[in-house]
């Protein structure tokens, strides 16, 4: 038995294929390749059957996502690759694309009439990208210009798919219909299935001649600078909703709308919690033991700040009203102003000696004071100079 052809290979696309860059390539194939059109051709068949498949597979999520991971083997024997029930792509789904062609079977069946499909306005997708802004633009708003990626409507053929002065032409195949049904003799009777008719791809009419910009899908990739307003106050995992900013719609849909999820980059120096800030503020031991007047940073300047005698470590002050706005405008947060006191890593011997006899007045032996132990070790030190010297002159006499 022939081995398969890859569904890539033949409808001449890259693994990493839009839905839509394959449908547009199956279309123009199922074009080329109808029996219809080619009937001179024996293999022409063949070569629609192939095509159908392929497109049936890669554009079925599931079942694309099978084929990358098994290949072929992944629909071969009783359960496939991994259990998929032996499901079939050469014969669809099974022998119809969807719910839509299961009520066309019932209708058959029941005498009605063929079901037009719905071709009707189709609203842009939604688009959401991320965007990075400063501490300060998160706190107090900005105005920003972002470039976004988006589809929109074709410049030249206003979104019809057809080059100017071209017409569109209704589908032969399906007579405008967008599906083709098939009739087929089982023990219960005549079956009749409705599938999308191939040339047109269930759009019903096509362009005669395609848009030289666009190939003929009415829309195109394009990457537009979008001024943005950044409100005060937001944080991390805000999202900005920019209506009409996303793809455009198809058939004279609306288009989509744009998403912007914020990253706020970190302060040097703030930290935020809620709408107010931390700043850590070193502060010399002196100066919190004796008290001090100090300048601190905030978001708009500087603020004076008195430092209480015998201020400890990790004291907290509270500037109100000098953290971040409220957004929607209900007041604005505190700035807090942790003090860390800072110790010298490297004394001169002077102020050693401060500290020891400040040590010394106040009867802290921990902190650096002359101790019982401390004297002892002068004492020996002091005994065993003296007696090294006693011993260097007897030498030395000798």
């Amino acid at each position: 038995m022939a081995s398969k052809r890859d569904y890539y290979e033949i409808l001449g696309v890259s693994r990493d294929a839009t839905t839509e860059e394959i449908r547009r390539a199956y279309r123009k194939l199922a074009r080329q390749y109808h029996p219809d059109v080619n009937k001179d051709d024996p293999d022409a068949e063949e070569k629609f059957k192939e095509i159908n498949e392929a497109h049936r597979v890669l554009t079925d999520p599931e079942a694309r996502a099978r084929y990358d991971r098994f290949g072929h083997a992944a629909f071969d024997g009783p359960q496939g690759a991994g259990g998929f029930g032996g499901f079939d792509p050469s014969e669809g789904f099974p022998g119809f694309e969807g719910f839509g062609d299961i009520f066309d079977i019932f209708e058959t069946f029941m005498g009605g009439g063929p079901r037009a499909r719905r071709r009707g306005p189709v609203r842009g997708r939604d688009l959401e990208m991320e965007i990075v802004v400063e501490f300060e633009e998160a706190v107090f708003g900005a105005e920003r210009t972002f470039e976004v990626p988006r589809r929109e409507t074709c410049s030249r053929c206003h979104g019809n798919g057809a080059e100017p002065g071209t017409p569109i032409v209704t589908c032969p195949d399906c007579g405008g219909t967008g599906q083709v049904r098939h009739a087929r003799q089982t023990p219960f009777g005549q079956f009749v299935t409705a599938t999308t008719c191939g040339r047109c791809g269930g759009e019903g009419k096509f362009p005669e001649k395609p848009c030289t910009r666009c190939g003929g899908r009415g829309i195109t990739e394009e990457r537009r600078r979008i001024r943005v307003r950044i409100p005060a106050g937001i944080d991390t995992g805000y999202r900005i909703r920019l209506s009409g900013e996303g793809d455009a719609g198809q058939r004279g849909g609306p288009p989509g709308d744009l998403y912007l999820r914020v990253r706020v980059r970190p302060h040097k120096l703030f930290v935020r919690e809620g709408a107010d800030i931390i700043l850590e503020q070193p502060i010399s031991f002196v100066q919190a033991a004796l008290g001090a007047e100090i300048e601190v940073p905030t978001l708009e300047g500087t603020h004076k700040l008195t430092i209480p005698e015998g201020t400890q470590h990790g004291t907290e002050f509270r500037l109100r009203g000098q953290g971040v706005p409220r957004v929607g405008g209900f007041g604005r947060g505190d700035q807090v102003v942790r003090v860390k006191i800072e110790v010298p890593r490297r004394l001169t011997q002077q102020q050693k000696d401060i500290l020891l006899r400040f040590a010394e007045a106040t009867g802290d032996e921990a902190g650096g004071g002359r101790s019982a132990a401390e004297k002892l070790r002068d004492t020996m030190r002091k005994l065993g100079d003296t007696m090294r010297d006693t011993f260097s002159g007897g030498r030395q006499a000798k």
